[in-house]
């Protein structure tokens, strides 16, 4: 590779990283009046992140039923509002019992 290849690459890489961050603070400047603009911005990371990850689950285990049995785990004990080091857990412990079994 060239040096100037690497200096093209990472100066393309900076500008699709900088310009997502720069755009919203100066498209909205102000105050967001409109409740619905202000709830996708709100939940859009969440989802995203959601989009991102859980597909990923079910190939992380490499056998789709100990992560199908470990997510399930986390959803309901996350359904009933325990905390994150419990769900991870309890999620881990899951895969590896159906994994040994």
């Amino acid at each position: 590779m060239s040096l100037k290849y690497c200096l093209t690459a990472i100066l393309i890489m900076a500008l699709v990283t900088y310009l997502p961050r720069v755009l919203p603070i100066t498209i909205f400047r102000g105050r967001i009046r409109s409740r619905y603009i202000q709830t996708f911005l709100d939940y859009t990371p969440y989802a995203v992140l959601g989009a991102l990850t859980f597909p990923e689950i079910f190939y992380s285990t490499g056998n789709v039923l100990s992560a199908v049995a470990g997510t399930s785990v986390a959803l309901i004990l996350a359904y009933f509002k325990r905390g994150l080091v419990i769900v991870a857990l309890a999620a881990i412990l899951t895969v590896y019992i159906v994994q040994l079994i």
